[in-house]
């Protein structure tokens, strides 16, 4: 355990839960010398236990899908339920789209999926620092009754708040701040995921049926628009 080296060290925090001891090891080694505070825990029990709100402030969690105890799309959710806003990156052998949904459903911000390279995870993570740290003074954005806070990074319709995962909001956030104008799928690639993500991958549809399910689906509106063979539009309220 290295809860006393997080504590004191007040530099990246993250925590890592993972049931393989050999991989665990080295997930601890690699976060270690890429210069994070790692602590890992090898139930679903012990990592939500060690996530929750008020406890150590992690600033991202690595979770292993199939964790004894409680698996970790179970973790996940029931952090979301009490309001743990913390990036999550899910770690699972399962590479069906279905999975990711029901991945990014339960609150994860981003998947890997094993087997995969060092380097795309410690990218990957970066990634997740680089989002969660906005600036807090970024003025709100509104289009219509749609509420998007930069600073606090809620979404809100109509005096409804909304939860997004980190990437969802990023997402949203970047297609909300073009408003009127065509956001094309590269772009999204490369301001959202920084590149990471192959142009011919499903991964930003995924996404996006995710967010409209959230922001428009109840609310009976539509707020992006498809435009097909190029991207993404958030149309100006008059």
């Amino acid at each position: 355990m290295k809860s006393g080296l997080l504590r004191q060290s007040g530099g990246v925090q993250i925590l890592v839960a993972e049931d393989d001891p050999r991989l665990a090891a080295l997930l601890d080694q690699s976060l270690s010398e890429a210069g994070w505070e790692v602590e890992v825990v090898h139930d679903g029990d012990a990592a939500y236990r060690r996530a929750l709100p008020g406890g150590l402030p992690y600033d991202v969690v690595l979770l292993d899908w199939m964790l004894p105890e409680m698996d970790g799309l179970t973790v996940c959710r029931r952090l979301r339920e009490i309001g743990l806003t913390t990036p999550v990156l899910m770690l699972t052998a399962r590479g069906d789209v279905r999975d990711r949904v029901q991945g990014l459903d339960a609150g994860a911000d981003d998947y890997l999926s094993k087997p995969f390279d060092l380097d795309e995870l410690l990218a990957r993570v970066r990634a997740l620092l680089r989002r969660s740290s906005y600036d807090d003074d970024g003025s709100p954005l509104e289009v219509g009754d749609l509420l998007v806070d930069p600073g606090s990074r809620r979404v809100s319709r109509d005096g409804t708040e909304i939860e997004l995962t980190a990437r969802e909001f990023d997402v949203l956030h970047l297609l909300v701040s073009r408003a009127g104008k065509v956001v094309t799928r590269y772009e999204i690639l490369d301001e959202v995921w920084d590149g990471e993500t192959d142009l011919r991958s499903n991964v930003i549809d995924v996404y996006l049926a995710s967010i409209r399910a959230k922001i428009d689906k109840p609310f009976g509106t539509t707020t992006i628009s498809t435009v097909r063979g190029v991207g993404y539009r958030v149309e100006e309220e008059e």
